[in-house]
């Protein structure tokens, strides 16, 4: 899952990489409002932690900017503003959620997960398939109870598949959600990624859509 930080707070947007970081994230971080309107349109992300107060463009107009577009991407507001007036603004701007400073991180993260899974309209924290079982709270998967030994990068591509169960992606998606923006990508890294998981998996879940990506399918209706 990769997660656009805008924070203009060195020691705030710090500790957030390093909260989201050890909680399996892919994250970029900027630190004005005119960089995150450009990086929102041009870039894919599933998330985007967004202060309202920035320099060069304030945080609700990146906001409207981007509803505008029509980015759909799940956006978690973060500001020291504590009144009511504010928080509807900042809603009806377009927010999926509001969290006041200063936070607990693991209230963040609980948010972060919620309008993610929202946005993929999945309502629990655990993802069902099969034998397999994916718990988005402490980022761990398991089959018939047994705990799978998942590195950072197969359990992200794991979650992204199963939270897009149904839709064929392509490696160059799945590489950008796996990702952060700032570290050397090889395509070839998806097919190797997939090939653990499906021995680890130890059962056929993750299909191969030739010249296409990879797909698992949706629940049967």
């Amino acid at each position: 899952m990769r997660i656009l930080v805008v924070e203009d707070e060195p020691r705030i947007a710090a500790d957030i990489r390093r909260g989201l970081e050890a909680a399996n994230y892919a994250v970029e971080t900027v630190a004005d409002g005119k960089e995150a309107w450009f990086k929102g349109e041009t870039e894919d992300y599933d998330a985007i932690v967004l202060d309202l107060g920035l320099p060069k463009l304030d945080g609700l107009s990146v906001l409207r900017r981007l509803r505008e577009a029509g980015i759909a991407t799940p956006v978690l507001v973060l500001t020291a503003r504590d009144g009511w007036r504010d928080k509807v603004e900042g809603i009806d701007a377009g927010a999926d959620d509001y969290l006041a400073k200063p936070f607990q991180m693991e209230e963040l993260l609980a948010r972060l997960r919620a309008i993610t899974r929202r946005a993929a309209g999945q309502a629990s924290a655990l993802i069902k398939a099969g034998p397999l079982e994916l718990d988005t709270r402490s980022q761990t998967a398991t089959i018939d109870g047994r705990a799978l030994a998942l590195t950072a990068m197969e359990y992200r591509l794991l979650a992204y598949l199963l939270l897009h169960r149904g839709r064929t992606m392509s490696q160059g998606e799945l590489l950008e959600h796996i990702h952060a923006g700032d570290t050397d990508r090889d395509i070839n890294a998806i097919e190797a990624i997939v090939a653990r998981l499906r021995k680890k998996l130890g059962f056929p879940l993750i299909e191969t859509h030739r010249g296409r990506g990879y797909c698992i399918p949706a629940e049967p209706s």
